[in-house]
């Protein structure tokens, strides 16, 4: 089973995502801010994180930062899971680590796709 973890300070996207990917048998580990995200991905490896990028605490690009520098996720996909679509913030956020890039509202049966595409799946 793959290990999944979503940051996102909306309770009600991070249970929209839990669902789906439970769905499909992904075992899911929530945080809600790039804070709490950033403690989750240093205790444990996960095969995948979907991250939000504005967030109190921590914002997802600053996160991504510091999770490309723990060795527990080298080579973890990152995907951002965002309202922000802008062509600039998207190349921020490849340079600072991000995998791949989902725009909110997403449709579950994308995210599915997305995330059987960067597991290889």
């Amino acid at each position: 089973m793959t290990s999944i973890l979503t940051v996102d300070d909306s309770a009600s996207i991070r249970m929209a995502i839990r669902i789906a990917l439970s769905g499909a048998g992904h075992d899911v580990a929530e945080a809600a801010d790039g804070a709490e995200g950033l403690a989750k991905a240093a205790a444990a490896k996960f095969d995948l994180i979907i991250t939000d990028l504005n967030m109190p605490n921590m914002n997802g690009l600053d996160m991504i930062r510091e999770i490309r520098k723990l060795p527990v996720q080298a080579g973890t996909p990152i995907i951002f899971l965002t309202t922000e679509s802008d062509d600039a913030m998207k190349q921020e956020a490849k340079s600072a680590g991000a995998t791949g890039w989902l725009v909110k509202p997403f449709v579950p049966d994308h995210l599915l796709k997305v995330t059987r595409k960067v597991l290889g799946a």
